[in-house]
């Protein structure tokens, strides 16, 4: 059986069993070519980092240097060491990406509480002092 496409080898059995009269037995199997996903450096979602949670600890530069690192390692042809270095940029962008968004998140939360204590506190202040500037109108 040979699935279309893919080259047959011939590999000859090492020994031989007692019994048997003749030459090596050969053996037929098929070669499948799995393609190796090539490693991913993650450069989009670094520059992203690198551009909207620069505050947060720079972790978005430190992501952005090892995706450069990445790519560099994967021309070269260095697959382990682009993994490695992707692996490090995939880690940092995660870090980045969560702090930049619990820092959103808290002040969003923050804009709404001042909003709402300045609204009492303008409800409060106006619903108590009348302004008539020292005039008083008695008919």
């Amino acid at each position: 059986m040979n699935p279309a496409g893919y080259p047959i080898e011939n590999v000859p059995l090492q020994g031989t069993y007692d019994g048997q009269p003749g030459g090596p037995t050969v053996v037929q199997y098929t070669t499948v070519n799995i393609k190796t996903e090539p490693p991913k450096d993650h450069i989009i979602w670094s520059l992203l980092c690198f551009m909207y949670s620069t505050p947060c600890c720079c972790l978005g530069l430190a992501a952005l240097i090892f995706s450069i690192k990445a790519r560099d390692r994967k021309v070269a042809g260095d697959l382990e060491g682009a993994r490695h270095y992707g692996s490090t940029a995939r880690c940092l962008n995660i870090w980045a990406t969560v702090l930049f968004s619990i820092m959103v998140l808290i002040s969003i939360i923050i804009t709404i509480v001042v909003v709402v204590q300045m609204n009492e506190a303008y409800r409060s202040y106006s619903g108590h002092h009348t302004n008539n500037y020292g005039y008083n109108h008695r008919g």
